[in-house]
């Protein structure tokens, strides 16, 4: 067999494998959160989201949240009493806001309720960050002029932070609300 055929043979069995390892490889690649929030996560046409009928409530939620300035944080817990993680913090205001109850960790919550974009962002709304790695891994509740109340982490407290310093900033990977969509002009 000539060399040249004996090359497109090899080509021709080679190409679905570099294929198939191109197509994994992309797969793989880390996201970059970093520019996010204006096209990356789009709300599903399908889904059914965690919605908050009466718009007051969103607005009770923040009026709510300042109550809780200063509780410790507990991981796992829900109660101000005990201290309260970031997730449970947002499930308390919501059940005692509304009656109705969140699932308890970030990333789930944020499976719930539909993604918005950085311009629709309002008091009463989720504000989701990638903190350990992983999508989603830690939640507070925006309140408005750029800034989020939320419970941090283990030996602090529920408190105030705005969206522009670094480390929150560089981390910011979703923006979620609980309100019904309106339709926009033009639809």
């Amino acid at each position: 067999m000539p060399p040249t055929e004996t090359v497109r043979r090899l080509a021709r069995a080679a190409l679905p494998l570099l294929a198939c390892a191109v197509i994994s490889a992309c797969s793989m690649m880390p996201a970059n959160y970093t520019n996010m929030l204006d096209d990356d996560e789009r709300p599903s046409p399908f889904a059914k989201y965690f919605v908050l009928d009466d718009p007051v409530h969103r607005q009770e939620i923040v009026l709510r949240a300042f109550d809780l300035l200063g509780v410790d944080y507990r991981w796992g817990g829900n109660d101000p009493a005990s201290g309260m993680d970031c997730s449970g913090m947002v499930r308390y205001l919501v059940e005692r806001t509304s009656g109705r109850q969140l699932p308890h960790h970030a990333a789930s919550i944020a499976k719930v309720t539909r993604p918005i974009k950085r311009h629709e962002l309002a008091p009463g709304d989720l504000v989701f960050f990638n903190t350990l790695g992983r999508r989603h891994s830690h939640m507070g509740i925006y309140i408005g002029d750029n800034r989020f109340i939320h419970a941090p982490t283990t030996g602090q407290k529920v408190r105030i932070e705005r969206l522009n310093t670094r480390y929150y900033a560089k981390r910011l990977d979703g923006l979620h609300t609980f309100a019904q969509k309106t339709e926009e002009p033009g639809q």
